[in-house]
């Protein structure tokens, strides 16, 4: 497993070539991939939507949301990662991008990898949005993912073991990817996995 610092996660992001989607049909969206050294560990924040969302509530998330018309979707990403978690990062903490996915619900996220290095606080998620947030290590991301069929969906369901649960696509696919790239210099594709029937409302 490749070491995750600065450097390296911006070496690894640099030599992969992420797919760009066309946005018609699809409303826009862009997250985040926040990377921190907490207590000298490298990590990564996941959230679980609040249960009062009208929108895929009580499901794990990246840091996001919907693109507005007079912003970037880097603009947009930074903007949702400091208004769900209070966190405030600049354009040049973007150390790269991940494919754009397309999703059942009818987006195309555009996920921003950010360095945060040596995070300190405060971490202050909005309640409205947010129920809790978890610290993932980078063991914890390089868990191996298994799939499900589902007779609703045409291809394997990704899967990806956390803790006692399992987290599905798209935020799955996301994080599958992230592993792939940053951990093992694999640039592997995630478009083609399925997406449980309950992410699609």
């Amino acid at each position: 497993m490749t070491p995750v610092n600065r450097y390296e996660l911006s070496r690894s992001l640099q030599r992969f070539r992420p797919i760009k989607l066309p946005a018609e049909g699809y409303r826009a969206a862009a997250v985040t991939v926040p990377v921190l050294i907490d207590n000298g560990t490298p990590a990564v924040w996941l959230t679980e939507r609040a249960a009062s969302l009208r929108a895929h509530p009580g499901q794990f998330a990246f840091p996001g949301g919907r693109i507005d018309p007079a912003e970037t979707a880097a603009e947009a990403a930074l903007r949702e990662l400091r208004e769900e978690l209070g966190v405030h990062a600049h354009l040049g903490q973007i150390v790269g991008e991940l494919d754009d996915f397309a999703t059942k619900s009818g987006y195309v996220i555009t996920p921003f990898v950010v360095w945060l290095g040596e995070f300190s606080g405060p971490l202050d998620p909005n309640p409205d949005e947010i129920a809790k947030v978890h610290t993932v290590t980078m063991d914890e991301v390089d868990a191996e993912p298994h799939f499900a069929s589902d007779p609703w969906v045409e291809a394997p369901i990704l899967q990806w073991p956390f803790r006692s649960l399992d987290i599905h696509a798209p935020t799955a696919a996301i994080l599958y990817q992230f592993r792939e790239v940053v951990l093992h210099g694999r640039h592997t594709r995630v478009a083609h996995h399925g997406q449980p029937v309950f992410a699609w409302q």
